[in-house]
């Protein structure tokens, strides 16, 4: 099947030089080929410019907020400069808070604990499990709202949710703002307005809006958004999350310990009466990782740089690529809430007719040095929903095609760092494991499919 490369257009940037780009891989069927990482949507490959501008800071690596020494001062500037290239990057609004977290999950669990007593929270069915799962675990009324069909259904299902809710008290709203699993763009800004005519507030999870797409909070208006780093190009386990400082304000710290606390005095009782801070360190207790959170920092500054837009419209370009590839696959389904034609960033999962998808990425792998990943991509929900409710969470027996592919699905994503060949690379892997099957024979150990080696 003959592979269309993409047109040369002095407009769209080329690919953002990352970590890996250059590694090699063996293959299962002899010798090796150039890795051809597709599992953004997991992690992506760190930016050669952040790995570049942690190297040079790190000799000088000090504590933070702890220390009268140079080092420990010039650490505390890069990290609150950090938070200022962060707030400036989600176009965060006067008076909004930037916390550092150690990743998305970590930032939606803060959110939850600090949720005033009472609240309701709304979340659809359709969210990633960091998502979905964080709040039930205080005394707030979790509703969890159907899978839309389309993107005005999801601002009507939840418009009749907000309206239905008694007693009306506080109420928070979470949303994607692209799906982890089909990469669909969700209509957050007629969501938040839904929220807020109903006297709700509204989070953003943006972990896979924000290394594809420019956030703006304001823009948006929503009242947080959370994102990690690992997904924007920045390693090193941090995340965000940004938005209003009252509900963070008001609430215990997340985490008690040295840097939330502002005055601890020992009472005559022998307890001890303490003063939190108000500022984001309420939330920031123990030693920072000021690394990764530089990190987030400097991929910030690369994407502007480098110009989203351009970045975006090169995605796009690949998306096209990709859809119109699989579309010429027989057997190949992708994967869609809202349609073939809705926008969505550069994540698809799609399933093949008579192959367990757990044995179609180990093939992909083996035979192709494509990484790609296979399962319910922690959002069991939503999968099953796509799948007509026969997804499990076990990857099931493979090397066998007549095992079919209800089991799970195969996801493949990609962003600024992939590059035009592994993209073409794909699409005809998939084509020729199609047409022509497997060249090796695989089987399960520890749970995951590998090629068999034994014979």
């Amino acid at each position: 099947m003959p592979v269309a490369t993409l047109a040369a257009d002095q407009s769209v940037c080329a690919p953002l030089p990352v970590l890996g780009r250059d590694v090699r891989v063996p293959l299962v069927t002899g010798g090796e080929v150039t890795y051809a990482a597709l599992d953004y949507a997991a992690s992506a490959p760190a930016l050669q410019r952040v790995w570049d501008d942690v190297a040079a800071y790190a000799p000088y690596y000090g504590s933070v907020h702890r220390g009268a020494g140079y080092l420990s001062q010039l650490s505390t500037d890069l990290f609150e400069n950090s938070r200022a290239a962060v707030a400036g990057f989600l176009g965060c609004r006067e008076g909004d808070q930037v916390v550092f977290t150690r990743s998305t999950t970590d930032s939606l669990n803060l959110l939850a604990s600090v949720l005033p007593a009472g609240c309701r929270v709304f979340v659809f069915e359709t969210e990633h499990h960091a998502a979905l799962l964080p709040w039930g675990r205080g005394d707030a009324e979790v509703t969890c709202l159907d899978a839309p069909r389309t993107p005005a259904q999801a601002v009507e299902t939840l418009e009749r949710a907000l309206a239905d809710r008694d007693p009306y008290g506080p109420a928070l709203v979470v949303v994607t703002g692209a799906s982890n699993v089909t990469g669909e763009l969700w209509p957050v800004r007629e969501l938040a307005a839904a929220a807020h005519a109903h006297g709700a507030r509204i989070v953003l999870d943006a972990a896979q809006l924000a290394p594809h797409h420019p956030v703006d909070v304001a823009e948006l208006d929503v009242d947080w958004v959370a994102f990690s780093g690992h997904k924007l190009y920045a390693p090193f386990g941090s995340g965000v999350l940004a938005g209003r400082a009252d509900w963070l304000r008001n609430a215990e710290p997340y985490l008690a310990g040295g840097g939330a606390s502002r005055s601890v005095a020992r009472r005559t009782d022998g307890g001890v009466d303490v003063q939190w801070h108000e500022s984001a360190a309420r939330h920031e207790a123990g030693s920072p990782n000021v690394i990764g959170v530089y990190a987030i920092a400097s991929a910030c500054k690369a994407l502007t740089e480098a110009g989203f837009d351009r970045l975006v419209e090169r995605e796009q370009q690949l998306v096209e690529q990709v859809r119109a590839g699989l579309a010429a696959v027989p057997g190949v389904r992708v994967l869609s809430l809202f349609g073939d034609d809705a926008p969505r960033v550069g994540v698809l999962s799609f399933v093949v007719d008579g192959w367990n998808s757990s044995h179609f990425a180990a093939a992909l792998s083996a035979e192709y040095g494509i990484g790609v990943r296979d399962g319910l991509f922690c959002a069991h929900p939503l999968v099953r929903t796509l799948l007509g409710g026969e997804g499990r969470a076990e990857p099931g027996a493979c090397g066998a095609p007549d095992e079919g592919s209800s089991l799970n699905a195969i996801r493949v994503s990609f962003g600024a760092g992939t590059p035009d060949e592994h993209v073409e690379r794909f699409v005809r892997a998939v084509g020729e494991l199609v047409r022509n099957g497997a060249r090796w024979l695989y089987r399960t150990e520890g749970g995951r499919c590998v090629p068999d080696t034994s014979a």
